[in-house]
């Protein structure tokens, strides 16, 4: 990954608004119901933080850091400024639909020096870990978009998060040596199809057709 340069325009998918010469893209976000949360705990347990395995979030809340070099235009689509540096970013598409997520544990991305190591990006000059910080608490990652089979939204619930958590569970149980893979080589190429194959693996290899 050294050397390669990050080339990426920021336009706000659903609105704009030009505050002075910069543009402030706002998000549709939402928290999951207490209720949701409760299923999810019962179905997945606890990580050794006490933090529930599985979570449910929305796909505008959540958020993940993407180093590079940036371009940030107005409304007009005209250059305003380039820089390099981290951002934090919608993680999901689609952006409006409810994702499931499992939570991995630290050891999952190799040691701290082995992930600055390989996530390092040179930018005009600059070095900036292009995934962020090392995940020392672990990473929460993606395993189920909610959507039924024409891509249309379908709402959250307990039942169906809970039932989720749990068909992914009975499929780890049948693969109980994959979560030994790294993530490290997946995570940087998150935008490919090749990513959704290794979080599957990771994750126990439960399929759904209308995964994310």
């Amino acid at each position: 990954m050294e050397g390669c340069l990050y080339d990426k325009s920021i336009r706000g998918v659903r609105r704009e608004q030009a505050v002075g010469r910069m543009i402030q893209v706002l998000r549709e976000t939402h928290q999951p119901p207490p209720s949701v949360e409760r299923r999810l705990l019962l179905a997945g347990g606890s990580n050794r933080f006490g933090e529930a395995n599985y979570r449910a979030v929305w796909g505008w809340s959540r958020l993940g850091w993407v180093g590079g070099k940036w371009q940030d235009r107005n409304a007009a689509g005209e250059l305003l400024r380039e820089v390099v540096e981290l951002r934090y970013l919608p993680k999901y598409t689609p952006h409006d639909r409810w994702h499931i997520e499992r939570w991995l544990p630290p050891e999952a991305y190799g040691s701290p020096d082995e992930w600055y190591a390989q996530t390092l990006e040179l930018a005009d000059g600059r070095s900036l870990p292009a995934l962020g910080p090392y995940p020392d608490r672990g990473e929460y990652e993606h395993c189920f978009t909610l959507q039924d089979p024409r891509g249309e939204f379908v709402q959250l619930t307990p039942t169906v998060a809970e039932y989720i958590a749990r068909a992914i569970e009975i499929g780890r149980s049948r693969y109980s040596g994959t979560e030994r893979r790294r993530a490290l080589a997946a995570r940087d190429e998150r935008a490919e199809k090749a990513y959704d194959a290794w979080a599957w693996e990771m994750l126990g290899g439960a399929r759904c057709d209308s995964a994310g």
